[in-house]
């Protein structure tokens, strides 16, 4: 059998040049996109009712006992009106007022793409994996940890454009630092609309760069459109503990009001910003969450919002955050089982590590977390792709492995069809005892798409290997990646829409100062 093996594997190879001859094959094959992912396998319920019960009660209480920071003047004077107990900033919300708000929110939406087949469905049993977002370094494609420019943000674009199964642009994958800050958020979005069709993210900066998304997505895709349709989904975060600042505020007000969603986001750094419990850290998130799904529905009832969580552990001997760690996955599930109670869309992020490099570290951390991401049943995946050291740098090796795992966990989680079981069994009875099967019929007709076959993983012979040069997990990533950006080409961009693009970053940039003041 390994002789057989092995004479299949040399066909192979000649057949189709090896490694570098496959890829050629897949750059020259028509792009091809996966749809939404719909979950086919069961979520994971980590806590029985009674404690599940026990969390959203001290949730309840935090809210109601301690309060929450609204730190807005608009925003407090909303809660007011509506019948929370507010002094100044500081908002307790009873639990009725509370959940009657949240109920008003969607369990599920449509995000819209500029080509319609991108188009995707968040929530219920619909999920959707998508790049990483607000990294100041790249490690590039000679190996180099350097500060962003716009043409690695323009290239990971690209990247995301080309993946199957990430299902959308994100945003500010990298910082584009050669960019005048109070300018620079132009420049993301022209990005996104041009290299790529996919659903995209906001900015969140500031109210007015909040307006320029709504503004330049509105010449995308009509202003009636835009008001009534969500084509983002954007972040806003709240800071652990128990704050709501005014910019984040400010942008969550402009896209609420324009029907547009918003991963409502605490960003809990646990043990620092939460206190040092597992279960202690999800109570506190949770009602910091439900406090902003809350507050959306005051400025637009019925607006589509998701119930979001980014929850790190923090290394008690240094500070740092640590990503994969056994903890996070389990509050990640904790989180999923808790916006299922409340019928909520969920966002959690997948393959967030400490790792420096895209190594042995990283790949443990990023399993660790994604598949507990899978098993929540989160919607919107988030940080999916090309995530390292804390989220402080966007690789384009990490991205590319990234973005074919991606398409792995979109197989495990689509669930075991039994639907071929009957033609399997005849080609038992077709080879009988010690033979094999490579070369049935059954076998012939279903070698492509039987089984994942990842183009990044080696699985070939020691000979092989050496061969192609003995190449290591990242550089063949590299190859990979430099290999997809040498075969983009364009989606296309409407030459009028594409003008009017220009013609309104140009008066903005006009209006805009070129530094921060």
């Amino acid at each position: 059998m390994r002789r057989l093996s092995e004479d299949v594997s040399a066909r192979t190879s000649r057949r189709s040049g090896g490694r570098a001859g496959r890829r050629r094959e897949r750059m020259a094959a028509p792009l091809v996109m996966l749809p939404t992912l719909e979950r086919g396998i069961p979520v994971l319920d980590l806590l029985g009712a009674d404690a599940e019960e026990l969390i959203h009660e001290e949730s309840m209480r935090i809210l109601e006992e301690v309060g929450i920071d609204f730190r807005d003047d608009e925003a407090a004077a909303m809660w007011r009106e509506a019948g929370a107990d507010t002094h100044g900033h500081r908002v307790r919300i009873d639990r009725t007022l509370l959940m009657d708000l949240v109920a008003k929110a969607p369990s599920e939406y449509t995000m819209h793409a500029r080509n319609p087949e991108r188009t995707v469905r968040v929530g219920g049993r619909n999920s959707i994996f998508v790049p990483m977002y607000g990294a100041p370094y790249v490690r590039d494609l000679d190996g180099n940890r350097r500060y962003g420019t716009l043409e690695d943000l323009y290239a990971f674009h690209k990247l995301a454009y080309l993946s199957p199964a990430l299902h959308s642009t994100s945003a500010l994958i990298c910082e584009p630092v050669d960019l005048p800050v109070p300018r620079r958020h132009l420049h993301i979005l022209y990005g996104l609309f041009r290299w790529s069709d996919k659903p995209f993210m906001g900015i969140v900066t500031a109210k007015e760069r909040a307006e320029d998304t709504i503004a330049m997505a509105k010449i995308v895709f009509g202003e009636d459109f835009v008001n009534d349709n969500p084509v983002m989904t954007s972040v806003v975060n709240a800071n652990s503990p128990l704050v709501w600042d005014a910019t984040m505020l400010d942008a969550l007000k402009v896209y609420a009001a324009h029907n547009q969603p918003c991963l409502l986001t605490p960003f809990a750094l646990c043990g620092a910003s939460t206190s040092a419990s597992t279960v202690g850290a999800v109570a506190q998130v949770n009602a910091e969450a439900l406090a902003g799904i809350a507050f959306t529905q005051l400025i637009r009832p019925g607006c589509p919002m998701v119930y979001g969580q980014f929850m790190v552990t923090v290394d008690m001997k240094t500070g740092a955050p640590m990503g994969g760690t056994p903890e996070a996955a389990q509050m990640t599930l904790l989180m999923g089982q808790l916006a299922r109670r409340y019928g909520l869309p969920f966002r959690t992020s997948g393959s967030h590590v400490g790792a420096k490099l895209p190594d042995i570290q990283a790949g443990y951390e990023a399993n660790m977390l994604m598949h507990a991401a899978i098993l929540s049943g989160a919607n919107y995946i988030w940080h999916a792709a090309g995530w390292l050291e804390a989220g402080l740098t966007a690789s384009y090796a990490k991205f590319v492995l990234d973005a074919e795992q991606c398409a792995a966990w979109y197989r495990y989680a689509q669930g075991v069809k039994t639907d071929d079981l009957k033609d399997a069994m005849d080609a038992v009875r077709q080879v009988g005892p010690a033979s094999h099967f490579l070369g049935t019929q059954h076998t012939l007709d279903r070698f492509e798409t039987a089984f994942f076959r990842p183009d990044l993983m080696e699985f070939g012979s020691w000979e092989q290997w050496q061969a192609e040069g003995s190449p290591d997990t990242e550089t063949r990533a590299v190859q990979q990646a430099r290999a997809m950006l040498d075969s983009y080409e364009e989606p296309g961009l409407d030459e009028g829409v594409h003008e009017a693009l220009l013609a309104f970053i140009a008066r903005r940039e006009e209006e805009l100062p070129a530094d921060v003041s």
